[in-house]
């Protein structure tokens, strides 16, 4: 197969040579693992502090992950991405809170991104993560079997009508909704919320999509065992796969607790478990479709060979490739120069209410091998083929 990835002239079309420059740099600096721990607690205490550090940041690591305060910010990128066939995912990027209020916040702003979603070709998804529609408490609480409180349930009732809201005008707009996952111990509510939703509202296609975090090693059976039920029920089933976002964290809560980690023992078997779901659910495209949001080149290339070998077209609706903007430009914009469907999340919000979402990406990009290496030679060489 070709290795189209090698291409940086597609791969960077989009960036100036100033851009290309900011973006060797901030890789440079995420390389460094001690540094990143530095930057992590003084960029913390700042905004703690109140010091006026917003202009630094969104100058610099905001402005190269992030599309935008808000999301008419987002419309120029969007645009710009959407010549070269890349489409947007707009992902408001707040964390989760515990108060009513920024609950609500977070699903009206979910509701807003879908009218925009109807309105725009190049924004095809909308997106959002369960603890934005409700606290991690209370789905830790259902996902562990306890009993709740009336006011619990009561709250409970909210957080499935937010849910419901989200889908339901998914629904009626005709476009389609992405929900994150998120740790193991609160995950087990989450999916059995968005299957009632997807039971719901995908009879004829998928507006509903859940996500698979791959490194836990029950997820392919769970996925099977969805997709048996669709079948038997007569619904259709959206996944997005990805390798998963909490390993350590994960792993360090199993040792302290005394349970065996859900966390697969190896990368190379992470490797396996998210290849054989893409290969699972290409085996079955039509009762399923497939969001495969990975950064690995070898699972990207594998994809698309299955897909030549099915004979199923590169721009087949069941099949998108998703990737973080700010990332893995190699693999987004050469396979969207193949006709390949594509989208980049584009992060949005507040500089200093995204900052824990930019703390992580730093974070898993130092702890993920290769990962900035890669992009740091892949910037070198655009460097040098335009001799900056």
């Amino acid at each position: 197969m070709n290795r189209i990835f090698e291409d940086t002239e597609k791969a960077f079309a989009l960036k100036s040579d100033s851009e290309l420059e900011r973006a060797y740099f901030l890789f440079k600096l995420i390389a460094n693992q001690p540094l990143v721990r530095i930057g992590t607690a003084v960029t913390n205490f700042a905004i703690k502090a109140h010091l006026p550090v917003d202009g630094l940041i969104r100058a610099t690591v905001f402005d190269h992950f992030c599309g935008g305060t808000n999301e008419e910010d987002c419309l120029p990128v969007v645009d710009r991405m959407w010549e070269k066939g890349v489409c947007s995912v707009l992902d408001y990027s707040v964390e989760g809170k515990d108060e009513e209020d920024p609950l609500d916040n977070a699903l009206a702003m979910t509701l807003k991104v879908l009218d925009f979603v109807k309105e725009k070709d190049a924004i095809p998804f909308a997106v959002f993560k369960p603890t934005g529609f409700g606290r991690f408490s209370l789905f830790q609480k259902i996902s562990e079997g306890e009993e709740l409180t009336d006011q619990e349930l009561a709250e409970w009732s909210r957080v499935e009508a937010r849910f419901a809201k989200a889908c339901k005008k998914a629904h009626e707009l005709d476009v389609s909704l992405l929900i994150d996952a998120e740790e193991s111990w609160m995950q087990d509510a989450a999916d059995t919320l968005v299957e009632k939703l997807m039971q719901q509202y995908n009879r004829e296609k998928p507006v509903v999509y859940n996500t698979l975090q791959m490194y836990r090693w029950d997820r392919l059976d769970y996925l099977k065992a969805l997709h048996h039920k669709a079948t038997k029920e007569g619904f259709k089933v959206g996944v997005k796969l990805v390798r998963g976002a909490y390993m350590e964290k994960e792993n360090q809560r199993a040792e302290e607790k005394g349970y065996p980690t859900p966390i697969c023992p190896s990368k190379q078997a992470t490797d396996d478990n998210f290849d054989a779901g893409i290969r699972y659910m290409l085996d079955h495209l039509g009762e399923l479709s497939l969001f495969a949001g990975t950064h690995n080149e070898e699972s990207s290339y594998k994809v698309m060979e299955i897909m030549r070998q099915k004979e199923i077209k590169n721009d087949d609706a069941n099949v998108w490739f998703g990737q973080l903007y700010g990332m893995s430009d190699h693999i987004s914009f050469n396979l969207s120069a193949e006709r390949y469907n594509v989208a980049k999340y584009l992060p949005f919000g507040p500089v200093r209410d995204v900052m824990p979402y930019l703390i992580r990406r730093a974070e898993e990009n130092t702890s993920v091998a290769g990962q900035t290496t890669r992009e740091l030679d892949l910037l070198r060489k655009e460097r040098k083929r335009r001799k900056i």
